[in-house]
């Protein structure tokens, strides 16, 4: 139960703060000092606790598990427990893995907190899907390689696979599929259905984090690669050309190439 008599002089604000893809040094200056000013911090399961010290002492933590699998609060309970603790302590920061606005529901949040009458203030963070790749060598786009990158959601909230899938299979692009490494094998089948069997791929795990681990391979190996390397989520899969940039990608392929 939230104490209503905890904020007798504080206004009630509310600021987004994308947290980043993991690493906790990887947050921006603007997020830290959002963070330093919190009465309140309502985090998700992929943001690196460690920057739940940069808040007040006396600040509460309220931990709103957002992840494949755990669905702690629903986004409805988070939307009303973000303008309760605003209109109850003061300043909410709501930290979110990534970027509050690359599949982290922020506009949701953002449209809950006007309608309430409560300001709100956005503090972009670095998105996984740039961040994880560039950090393992893997640019989005790259001269001569790729021109545009297409950023997707692997499951919709349906559970299928999405749409989109189809279409960024057919382009040229780098795609980066963001929540689908439950359905690698189906996804996986889009593109060989699109003649890409041997268009680089790869899979990375809790990129940017010391639980970071990567599967590099093609399209038609890269199921069996993430099994080889025990890859679960949370992980992001690229397909593209860019993956061949990786620095394992060239052994990686010349042995498949004398297994073929």
């Amino acid at each position: 139960m939230i104490d209503s008599s905890a904020n007798t002089t504080k206004t009630a604000r509310i600021t987004l703060v994308g947290a980043g893809p993991g690493d906790a040094e990887l947050i921006t200056i603007k997020g830290i000092k959002a963070l330093k000013t919190a009465d309140v911090v309502l985090y998700d399961a992929l943001v690196n606790e460690e920057l739940l010290e940069l808040a007040p002492a006396g600040a509460v933590m309220v931990y709103v598990g957002k992840r494949s699998g755990d669905q702690t609060h629903s986004q409805a309970n988070i939307n009303q427990l973000m303008v309760d603790y605003a209109r109850n302590y003061g300043h909410v920061v709501r930290l979110k893995g990534g970027d509050p606005f690359v599949f982290g529901r922020g506009f949701e949040e953002l449209e809950f907190a006007a309608a309430h009458n409560i300001p709100a203030q956005i503090v972009p963070g670095i998105s996984s899907s740039i961040g994880v790749p560039g950090l393992q060598h893997i640019p989005v786009t790259h001269r001569g390689l790729s021109e545009s990158f297409w950023v997707v959601t692997g499951t919709t909230a349906s559970g299928k696979i999405s749409t989109d899938l189809v279409e960024a299979a057919r382009s040229k692009a780098t795609v980066v599929v963001l929540m689908g490494i439950h359905k690698l094998a189906e996804i996986t089948e889009i593109f060989k259905a699109e003649g890409k069997g041997n268009l680089p791929a790869a899979v990375i795990q809790s990129g940017t984090t010391t639980n970071e681990k990567a599967a590099i391979g093609v399209v038609n190996t890269i199921v069996e690669a993430a099994a080889q390397n025990q890859i679960t989520s949370p992980a992001l899969i690229i397909f593209g050309e860019v993956v061949s940039l990786h620095p394992d990608f060239k052994q990686i392929k010349a042995l498949y190439d004398a297994l073929a």
